[in-house]
């Protein structure tokens, strides 16, 4: 078997615009953490998370220019991620609320008189 000798050189440009985009991408956790949407918090703090871990995979780890087999791992690992979200997602659906604390009472100290 020959080993591929051959690297992709990618322009230090690229890398300045993907490390804006990921700092761009930590602003918008950072106030996407100060809004209330209710149960789409969630969703846009995962969408943000995946767009970022894309941007690294792709080309700080250079998964855009390596092997098939590679991209075919990365591919994977993405749908195993799909599988998991689905799943936790499906069982977190079907729960009963659980009761906030603060419908209870406070606890009282007994005190003898």
């Amino acid at each position: 078997m020959a080993e591929h000798s051959e690297h992709h050189v990618v322009s230090p440009v690229v890398y300045l615009v993907v490390l804006s985009a990921l700092l761009l991408g930590t602003g918008v956790t950072v106030w996407a953490a100060y809004i209330d949407l209710k149960q789409w918090n969630i969703v846009l703090a995962l969408s943000i998370a995946v767009t970022k871990m894309t941007l690294v995979i792709l080309f700080f780890m250079h998964g855009k220019y390596s092997a098939r087999r590679t991209k075919l791992i990365i591919a994977s690992g993405f749908f195993w991620l799909a599988i998991m979200l689905v799943l936790t997602l499906a069982d977190y659906t079907t729960r009963h609320p659980e009761p906030s604390r603060s419908q209870f009472a406070a606890p009282t100290l007994l005190t003898r008189a």
